[in-house]
């Protein structure tokens, strides 16, 4: 069990490289457009976050399970799910706006400084 967790933590950290990743590649880009790696990079995120909850609630009372903080992971998936759709929503778009974009990156970066910071 405690190696399926670190897989799924390994897939989740690659998740969010993706992510922000596909984010930083468009910094300069003009036109800014939803790419792959953002796309794949969320889903990934989603999917992992979701089974880490699982296997750290099946887990419980084993010594290196983390104790689950409700609170925090209802905000890290809320904040996922709103940069999901944004992405779905335009992935399909010639170009996102300025605001579209920076709105996905302000919320990447909110989720990891939830994620580190939230003890």
């Amino acid at each position: 069990m405690e190696l399926l967790h670190d897989v799924l933590l390994f897939l989740h950290f690659l998740g969010l490289a993706s992510l922000f990743g596909g984010l930083f590649v468009q910094v300069r880009s003009s036109p800014r457009v939803v790419n792959n790696a953002m796309f794949h990079g969320i889903l990934t995120q989603l999917v992992t976050g979701v089974l880490l909850v699982g296997v750290l609630e099946a887990a419980k009372g084993e010594s290196w399970a983390d104790e689950i903080d409700n609170a925090k992971i209802g905000v890290k998936l809320v904040v996922a799910v709103v940069i999901a759709v944004l992405i779905v929503l335009n992935r399909k778009r010639p170009a996102i706006s300025d605001g579209i974009y920076f709105t996905l990156a302000g919320l990447t970066v909110l989720n990891i400084g939830v994620a580190v910071f939230w003890h």
